[in-house]
C-alpha cells in the first residue's frame, strides 16, 4: 500500500491517495520513516533537580509536616523565610513517590473475615438480638430480646425487659437451651457486637452449655440478616403501636405476634410453609396436603396449567448466613450438619 500511495502521490497527491486507499497521512508518513520514533522530551529548565526533589521530600516528611496538606507546609515555610518549590511542584513530588494520600505512619485495623455459617436442619443455628420498643414518654424504652432459629425462622425464646443486660441475655439463653433440648456440640449462636452479645456472663455461659458462638463484623449491618428482618417484619405490622403504655402492652403484644408469626405467617423463603412447621418436622407432611390438592385441581383442568402439573414450593435444604462465592475458596464453615 505504501508502494501505491508512492506512485499515486505525484499524480493526485499524497492526501487524495491516501483517501482513495483509506489510509491515515500519519500512518503513510510513519510507515514511509518507520526508524524515525517520537522526539525525546526535553527536561524543562524549571524542573526541579533530583537533590531539590529530596530536600522537599525530606521536608514533608518532618514530623511537624506528615499530617499537613501542602498548602500549610508552603504557608508555614514562607513564614519561615524558606521557599522551596510551589505548591503543586510538592504534590508532583508526592506523587512520584506514591504519597499522595497518607505519609504518617497509623494503625492498621485487622481484616475481619465475614461470618459464614451453615444450617441444615432446626437447633443448628441460633440468631439474637435486641431491640428498642418505644415507652409511654419520651426516651422511655422497653428492650425486646428475640432468639431465632435461622433455619426455620421460629422464634424460640423472647423477652421484654425494662433495660439490656447481660444477665437477662444469660438467663434467656439458658432457659431457651433447656427448652429446646440443645446438646453439647450441637449448636451455634450468632449475635452481632452489642455488649449483652459480647459479655463475659453470656461467653461463659455459652462455654458451660457447649455452644459454639459467633459475632458480626464491626461496623457491618448485614452479618446478622434474619433477625434484623424479623424486626422489621414486627415493626410493620399495620397493627404496631407507636408506642407502649406499659411493659405488659409490650409483652401482650409480642406474645401475640410471635405465636401469629410462628403458626401462621407463611414465609416466602420457607416454600410458604410456617416456621413451626419446618421447625418440628411438619414440612414433609405438609407439602404432601398441598401435592394432593394440587393433583386434584389438575386433574379437574388440566388446561389451566400450562406448565403441567403443579407442585407445592420445595421446603428449604439449607440456609446460609453470608453465603461463600462459588468461585471462593476463603473461609470456613463454622457451623454444619
Amino acid at each position: 500500500m505504501i508502494n501505491a500511495i508512492t506512485t499515486l502521490g505525484p499524480e493526485v497527491g499524497i492526501v487524495a491517495a491516501c483517501a482513495a486507499l483509506g489510509l491515515a497521512r500519519a500512518t503513510f508518513y510513519r510507515q514511509l520513516n518507520p526508524v524515525h520514533g517520537p522526539a525525546p522530551k526535553k527536561a524543562s529548565p524549571r524542573a526541579l533537580t533530583a537533590d531539590e526533589k529530596q530536600a522537599v521530600l525530606d521536608v514533608l516528611h518532618e514530623p511537624r509536616f506528615a499530617d499537613l496538606a501542602p498548602a500549610e507546609v508552603y504557608a508555614t515555610l514562607l513564614d519561615e523565610g524558606r521557599y522551596l518549590c510551589s505548591e503543586r511542584t510538592m504534590y508532583r513530588v508526592l506523587a512520584e513517590n506514591h504519597e499522595v494520600r497518607e505519609r504518617r505512619d497509623q494503625l492498621r485495623h485487622p481484616k475481619y473475615e465475614a461470618p459464614q455459617l451453615l444450617a441444615t436442619k432446626p437447633n443448628q443455628l441460633w440468631s439474637w438480638d435486641i431491640t428498642k420498643l418505644l415507652g409511654p414518654a419520651k426516651w422511655t424504652y422497653f428492650y425486646l430480646y428475640v432468639i431465632l432459629d435461622v433455619f426455620s425462622r421460629h422464634v424460640v425464646g423472647w423477652m421484654v425487659a425494662d433495660g439490656e443486660s447481660a444477665a437477662l441475655a444469660e438467663r434467656l439463653i439458658r432457659e431457651t437451651c433447656e427448652r429446646q433440648g440443645i446438646a453439647p456440640g450441637q449448636l451455634t449462636i450468632h449475635a452481632d457486637r452489642g455488649s449483652s452479645m459480647t459479655s463475659k456472663p453470656v461467653a461463659l455461659l455459652m462455654a458451660d452449655l457447649g455452644v459454639t458462638k459467633t459475632h458480626s463484623r464491626p461496623h457491618v449491618s448485614d452479618d446478622n440478616p434474619f433477625s434484623e428482618a424479623q424486626f422489621k417484619t414486627l415493626k410493620y405490622r399495620p397493627d404496631f403501636p407507636e408506642r407502649f403504655g406499659a411493659i405488659e402492652d409490650a409483652r401482650s403484644f409480642c406474645r401475640d405476634f410471635f405465636d401469629w408469626y410462628s403458626n401462621e405467617h407463611h414465609h416466602v423463603s420457607l416454600g410458604l410453609l410456617t416456621p413451626a412447621d419446618v421447625h418440628y418436622g411438619r414440612a414433609d407432611q405438609r407439602r404432601a396436603d398441598r401435592a394432593r390438592v394440587l393433583d386434584l385441581a389438575h386433574l379437574v383442568h388440566p388446561e389451566r396449567f400450562v406448565h403441567g402439573r403443579p407442585t407445592p414450593p420445595p421446603a428449604p435444604t439449607e440456609v446460609w448466613i453470608n453465603k461463600p462465592k462459588p468461585a471462593s475458596t476463603e473461609g470456613s464453615v463454622i457451623a454444619t450438619a
